[in-house]
């Protein structure tokens, strides 16, 4: 199935007094451009997230967002370490010794330092995290889900330009052989206008038309033209998205179509291959936000 790299989740889980609000943005990226920001309590797992990410989302450029809310309970009183403590207030009664100043303030300065105060919560038991990871998986899976229905319509727009490619193909095919007629006329006038009537090996002026239309035959390029059309349909409809591939369909497809216009010397056969290149182009931006 065809998947976009454009796609959009979100989820959310209640863990303790703990509210984790989880969304994941991605867009077209030809590798995975993953930026992260998360609470403190989840930065020592953010190798683990990265993991998760890349497994079920490959690439894109994503933007995964993790926000905390802490729901109100009953309030908890503070936590200390206390040796933390002693040094800090031992450190400033120094400081004031020396400046002979009052130890008034010192407790409350040293109470609440950064480095003294705990934070009640500062990181997730084991049960908590899967609790966690599978909120986050939910959110990705969303996102996945999205970039799918993104991708179907990308498909049709795909499917339809290759179908006017197809067309211009036929009618390349229709308008071949008058194309070389009209080439076989206007070498035979040319030599007949230079030399008159009898004044040419005919056999050999049709020798020589033989090889000058040889070189400008495209029938190869059509026939390897309407293969790769048809294996780029084949990959568009498989079973897993592979926007790579699919752009390496259509370089060829841009190849062949190239050479039968540079091959072509004619005016109504130039005018469809500019069509298909129109059509080309509009495949080929459509391929960037494929994955």
């Amino acid at each position: 199935m065809l998947k976009s790299m454009t796609g959009f989740g979100q989820s959310q889980i209640v863990i303790g007094d703990i509210t984790f609000n989880i969304e994941v943005r991605s867009l077209n990226s030809k590798f995975l451009d993953l930026n992260l920001r998360l609470p403190k309590m989840l930065s020592d797992k953010e190798y683990e997230i990265r993991n998760l990410v890349a497994d079920l989302l490959e690439r894109g450029k994503v933007s995964l967002i993790v926000e905390t809310i802490k729901l109100p309970t009953a309030e908890q009183p503070p936590q200390y370490d206390e040796k933390r403590f002693i040094s800090r207030y031992q450190e400033l009664k120094k400081l004031a010794d020396r400046v002979l100043a009052p130890y008034d303030t010192l407790f409350e300065l040293a109470l609440h330092s950064p480095e003294v105060e705990l934070e009640q919560k500062d990181e997730l038991t084991q049960e908590e995290l899967r609790s966690f990871l599978s909120a986050l998986r939910d959110a990705l899976l969303q996102c996945d889900s999205f970039r799918g229905t993104e991708g179907s319509v990308l498909q049709q727009k795909c499917l339809s330009y290759v179908q006017n490619i197809t067309e211009g193909l036929r009618k390349v095919e229709m308008l071949d052989p008058a194309r070389v007629d009209k080439i076989r006329a206007r070498i035979r006038k040319n030599v007949t206008d230079f030399f008159g009537e009898e004044g040419f090996d005919q056999n050999r002026l049709e020798q020589e038309i033989i090889f000058y239309i040889e070189k400008l035959d495209i029938h190869e390029e059509r026939v390897r033209l309407q293969s790769h059309l048809d294996f780029f349909v084949v990959s568009l409809s498989g079973n897993i998205s592979n926007g790579k591939k699919l752009g390496f369909i259509a370089q060829e497809i841009g190849r062949e179509i190239n050479t039968i216009g540079s091959k072509a010397n004619d005016a109504a056969i130039q005018k469809e291959v500019v069509t298909m290149k129109e059509e080309l182009e509009k495949i080929k931006e459509q391929l960037n936000n494929i994955l």
